[in-house]
């Protein structure tokens, strides 16, 4: 069922979108064609859909990274191509968490998840502590000295999804979160992050390919060649 049916109220949508279209290389490569979405503050949203349908791209539209060609995206009621202070935006509201982690693989777990932390206006005290805290939740304090390059792919997407939530962000965004992890290491860090989201009363918007997964989020959204062709 489309969000349209059941509108959420302007008040409770943390992410709204409203006849959203994109597309790249001058308009000949169409990525989003007119998307409507509506996500309350809280909730589990998977986008599911064949690669090219956009999932991606919504992601980066929502997370301030590029700009839709026309339509809206609001999240906390401002329009994002109205904001003035993007970096402000980006470092304490967005959290996000790739595929391919986007680590600095000669810094250990612990440098690679203070620096956006101390970025932000952090002290190194109060960000250590933050870290602690995550360290213990995702399993992963006695990995905090070891080089990214020495951790597992699944330490590595944990110590990701650390470096993510350090800045105490309201939505975080994972694209392809458990993409390059086998099926037992994928299903270990989903039930991570979706049980930490949902702890930490993070909103969460994650493209995936796996359905299973998806089906444990509170919304599934089916998304092919550029649309939003199913809700469940």
């Amino acid at each position: 069922m489309s969000d349209m049916h059941n509108p959420v109220p302007a008040s409770q949508a943390i992410i709204r979108t409203r006849d959203v279209w994109k597309s790249y290389d001058n308009g000949a490569i169409a990525v989003l064609n007119g998307i409507d979405l509506e996500i309350e503050p809280g909730h589990a949203v998977a986008l599911c859909g064949p690669s090219g349908c956009g999932k991606s791209t919504l992601l980066h539209l929502v997370g301030g990274l590029d700009l839709p060609d026309r339509g809206t995206v609001t999240v906390k009621g401002e329009d994002l191509s109205k904001k003035r202070d993007m970096v402000h935006f980006l470092r304490h509201e967005i959290g996000f968490v790739f595929q391919l982690h986007n680590l600095i693989a000669d810094l250990t777990m612990e440098e690679n998840c203070l620096l956006p932390a101390i970025a932000a206006g952090r002290s190194r005290k109060a960000a250590k502590e933050r870290l602690g805290q995550l360290a213990v939740q995702t399993g992963m304090q006695d990995r905090l000295h070891h080089r990214i390059q020495k951790l597992s792919g699944g330490e590595r997407q944990r110590t990701a999804i650390c470096r993510a939530l350090m800045n105490e962000p309201s939505i975080l965004l994972a694209d392809e979160p458990t993409g390059s992890l086998d099926e037992r290491t994928s299903g270990a860090v989903f039930e991570l992050l979706l049980g930490l989201t949902r702890n930490q009363g993070v909103t969460l918007l994650m493209a995936t390919h796996d359905r299973g997964l998806a089906q444990v989020c509170d919304r599934m959204i089916e998304m092919h060649d550029g649309r939003i062709c199913e809700e469940r």
